[in-house]
């Protein structure tokens, strides 16, 4: 993992928190257990605190980072899809950020709503608990059912037990160079079960 130290500050990351090897995490970072880091995701406490709480999950190349004195928060179960960009903001309860959005400072998430792939919310925007946001700038599009609520937290659910799959079963190899006909596909457990807990 690449990990920095920033004026006495080193971050805190759970035993039980997934951190691919090649994210970056910079100075006041809080990860907490069953949180999922991706590849190339780039934590920068470096102006004001980063928390990513319990189940959380922030994936591949993501971006997190403040305005100077203004917290990036992702409460538990947020999911923050590839791509996307979290800057000085407040991501709420089971939220979700879509793939390559882009959230500014001191907006704020509400509870179980969705931000739509590649939207922009527009610094102190409030997306309202339970509804869809898209667009950009982002607009407030209406109440998510229940159905794509309860589709959201397995979504998230599938990342926490990435995160124990990872911290239990992913290793560095070297590539084959063929396949036998034999070879298994890999499927998406969503009931997979730790071993460490």
């Amino acid at each position: 993992m690449q990990i920095y130290e920033l004026n006495g500050l080193v971050p805190v990351i759970s035993d039980k928190a997934f951190v691919h090897e090649t994210a970056v995490i910079i100075g006041d970072v809080f990860i907490e257990e069953g949180v999922y880091i991706g590849p190339n995701a780039s934590l920068r406490g470096d102006f004001g605190r980063i928390i990513i709480k319990k189940n959380a999950n922030i994936q591949d190349c993501c971006v997190c980072h403040s305005f100077p004195n203004i917290d990036v928060i992702v409460e538990e179960n947020g999911h923050i899809g590839h791509s996307a960009i979290l800057h000085g903001c407040h991501v709420k309860y089971n939220a979700m950020v879509g793939m390559g959005a882009v959230v500014m400072d001191e907006a704020i998430i509400g509870e179980n709503a969705v931000i739509g792939a590649s939207s922009l919310v527009p610094s102190k925007m409030e997306i309202p608990a339970n509804h869809l946001a898209f667009g950009n700038p982002a607009k407030v599009r209406r109440e998510l059912k229940p159905e794509e609520i309860n589709w959201k937290k397995d979504g998230s659910q599938a990342y926490t037990n990435l995160a124990y799959n990872c911290l239990e079963n992913l290793k560095k190899c070297e590539p084959l160079n063929e396949s036998s006909d034999e070879r298994e596909t890999l499927r998406c457990d969503m009931h997979y079960k730790p071993k460490h807990n």
